[in-house]
């Protein structure tokens, strides 16, 4: 299945931030698959057109602190979306920001985001009825406890794992992050949780790795909370991501088996993405290809739920990583 709600926009230029997402991607994505014409006759069995869960206020205290949560649904919302999309600089100039061409307030840009996390709730509900689902978004995990960050102000992956573990749908579930970024927030949220397990493969270097790991106070960077697997890939070793990864979820499933798996397939580690701060992990269109396939059969030759989600992708070309891996595991599916 996938979750596509064509009214959901995917970029950011309304609010004046200038971050290269392409505002067509998903369109693309979609366009590409029904271009089959086996899909395109059976889109009604793989297509879900909308997001119609909610994300209440309640759902986020569940993962980040009265505080923050409370400066989210206050006058001060404004200035978190700045300090988390770094729209000043160390200087004080606009960076990646130009509020003149805006023609939406920022402020708005935070139901768009709970709507996203709605959409992650969807596509974890709907993994646990199909035992697949792949939504066109989601993957915001460098958020904290306590502030946003790295373009992601709440963490929908852990506020989805809560909200079904609340419900009593899940007990149990693994992450599996392959964003280019290591899954931070993720890994300091789920910290000490037997109930969730993560593995995150990305860039040794680079952020957000490449900040202080103690503050002043000789407080740890919640940045370098590890994950439970984590799998640091330097500059030239893309030969070996592979094997790496292969090893990592080898390594997962020595634990007991979920009742779910969440999947953050960023295209980020793509060779010609566009955001500079990916440019230390370069994996082929091939590569990629591999990979995506090698974690939908690891998670199924299991019988383990998996919902996939977007993550980070940049640029022109990212489209084509998801792409690719859709056809296939819809064929796949539904032969």
């Amino acid at each position: 299945m996938i979750l596509y709600d064509r009214d959901q926009k995917e970029s950011y230029l309304e609010f004046g931030i200038e971050i290269p997402i392409s505002g067509d991607k998903k369109a693309r994505i979609f366009q590409q698959l029904i271009s089959r014409q086996y899909l395109a006759e059976k889109v009604m069995e793989w297509h879900i057109d909308k997001i119609v869960e909610r994300i209440p206020k309640a759902d986020l205290l569940r993962v980040h602190s009265s505080q923050y949560v409370e400066k989210l649904y206050s006058g001060q919302l404004e200035d978190e979306i700045v300090r988390t999309y770094e729209l000043i600089d160390s200087s004080g100039k606009y960076y990646r920001y130009n509020p003149a061409i805006a023609k939406l307030p920022l402020r708005s840009l935070f139901d768009r985001i709970l709507n996203k996390v709605a959409g992650t709730y969807q596509c974890c509900k709907m993994a646990l009825e199909r035992d697949f689902c792949f939504y066109f978004g989601g993957g915001m995990h460098h958020a904290q406890r306590d502030f946003g960050n790295g373009f992601c102000l709440v963490n929908d992956v852990v506020i989805a794992i809560r909200k079904l573990q609340e419900l009593g749908l899940v007990k149990t579930v693994w992450v599996i992050d392959v964003d280019v970024h290591k899954g931070d927030g993720t890994a300091a949220l789920t910290q000490n949780d037997t109930s969730v397990k993560t593995l995150s493969i990305h860039m040794a270097r680079g952020w957000p790795l490449d900040g202080k790991q103690y503050n002043e106070k000789g407080e740890l960077n919640p940045s370098f909370i590890p994950s439970d697997i984590d799998i640091p890939i330097e500059p030239g070793e893309e030969s070996s991501y592979l094997i790496r990864l292969t090893e990592g979820l080898q390594e997962m499933a020595k634990t007991p088996e979920p009742d779910l798996a969440v999947v953050l397939l960023g295209a980020d580690p793509y060779e010609k993405d566009e955001l500079p701060s990916t440019g230390l992990l370069n994996l082929s269109l091939e590569q990629l290809f591999e990979r995506d396939i090698l974690i939908y059969r690891f998670l199924k030759s299991r019988s383990i739920p998996a919902a996939f989600l977007m993550a980070g992708g940049y640029g022109e070309s990212s489209w084509r990583v998801y792409a690719q891996f859709l056809e296939w595991a819809l064929l796949h599916r539904l032969d």
